[in-house]
């Protein structure tokens, strides 16, 4: 599923109230409509308003398409998708997200998108708290065809971050992908236990770049934008993923987040299968997101 498919609910929205525009005054009934409908996909009250304030300065009476004009301002709104990985091998991420967010399915669907670019990933299963994490870390991996290091339940998330470390030097993999745990009882012990994981890198692979990779559900709504703002404040994020783009989800939440944390966004998943996690592209979101592609 493509992001057209997957934004059909907040498109239909706002095409509604961009196609009353088209060629009329952005008066305030119709500023009003639109920026209801950017509320309804989950935008926000302030970036809807926002929104709708830019697009009154730049819109003139007649002659130009409300939905290219709406569809700038959205892009323009999205931080620029993190460049690709090019420090010493292997490159590691930590995932981290809420319990329910597609954070472990999302760690199987990024390293088979890996091993399809030729590169060579592992996983780590170092979600150790939940349980079936690893049975269904194990699962998802032998879908994708890339090795596992997993220990048994409940066992220290960083002993297996370190074993997936060494192992990946030994067979001189490009890639380490951690699912890690989600709960997140307080800031304080979210980032105890990243400090931990990030000092095991270290004990392994020297002085190493580790990204954190912030997981969140696309229907998660003004929760999800909490749940961002609480991991960039606890875990020092360095993206995110997003997933459960599915046609059901609202897509203007991602305008909330990127409004209140800054972060870029790296691919978005779109369904349940493994090919069903693509790379982020701003404007194609956007042009999507008021009707346009």
């Amino acid at each position: 599923m493509g992001f057209f498919q997957a934004l059909a609910k907040t498109r239909d929205r706002l095409d509604r109230a961009l196609r009353k525009l088209a060629g009329n005054r952005l008066g305030d009934e119709a500023a009003g409509e639109l920026e209801e409908a950017l509320i309804l996909a989950d935008a926000g009250p302030v970036v809807a308003a926002g929104l709708v304030e830019r697009l009154k300065e730049i819109y003139p009476e007649r002659g130009a398409d409300p939905g290219e004009l709406l569809a700038g301002l959205v892009a323009g709104m999205l931080p620029p998708v993190p460049p690709p990985y090019d420090g010493p091998p292997p490159e590691v991420l930590l995932l981290v997200g809420v319990n329910g967010t597609g954070k472990t399915t999302t760690a199987a669907k990024l390293a088979a998108r890996y091993a399809r670019e030729g590169k060579k990933v592992l996983l780590a299963a170092a979600d150790t708290y939940r349980a079936a994490a690893g049975e269904q870390l194990e699962v998802w991996a032998a879908r994708a065809g890339v090795p596992l290091v997993r220990h048994s339940g409940g066992g220290d998330p960083a002993a297996v971050l370190f074993d997936a470390l060494e192992a990946a030097k030994a067979r001189r993999m490009d890639a380490v992908i951690a699912d890690t745990a989600g709960r997140m009882h307080t800031r304080d012990h979210l980032m105890r236990e990243l400090g931990k994981l990030r000092r095991v890198v270290e004990k392994s692979l020297g002085a190493h770049p580790v990204e954190t990779v912030l997981v969140l559900d696309a229907g998660g709504g003004q929760n999800g934008v909490l749940q961002a703002r609480a991991f960039l404040e606890g875990a020092g994020c360095d993206r995110i993923v997003l997933t459960k783009l599915d046609g059901t989800s609202k897509g203007g939440f991602l305008l909330a987040v990127a409004a209140e944390t800054g972060l870029p966004v790296s691919h978005v998943g779109t369904g349940e299968r493994l090919e069903d996690l693509e790379p982020f592209d701003p404007i194609k979101f956007a042009r999507a997101l008021v009707g346009l592609d």
